[in-house]
């Protein structure tokens, strides 16, 4: 159960540090530089504590996919970017794996 756990500490942390790049500027402004590298070294950190028990292509399917997700979520409602289909279409396909992956492959480990 903790795998999950950590899991979703490290995507939360990663998508933190990712939204924080826009606002760093190429690393000029000090707050949203500094929340970057946290937002990262949080995330690198409780993805190694998923990967004690987790295979390393389960877990970074996940955690890329998820994030991927979230930050174009993230996008669209805080910068005001669009999605056209195209690009829906492609969340969703790589949500849909997500969800094949843990529903379906006998290398997740389930409570």
């Amino acid at each position: 159960m903790n795998q999950w756990i950590f899991l979703s500490v490290a995507i939360v942390s990663e998508v933190i540090g990712t939204s924080a790049l826009k606002a760093a500027e190429g690393f000029s402004r000090l707050w949203p530089s500094v929340t970057v590298a946290v937002g990262y070294a949080v995330s690198f950190y409780f993805l190694s504590l998923t990967l004690r028990t987790m295979p390393i292509g389960v877990a970074y399917a996940i955690w890329s996919g998820v994030g991927v997700a979230l930050i174009a979520l993230i996008s669209w409602v805080l910068f005001g970017q669009s999605l056209d289909l195209p690009g829906i279409l492609g969340i969703s396909l790589i949500m849909a794996g997500v969800i094949v992956l843990n529903l379906f492959s006998t290398t997740v480990s389930h409570p």
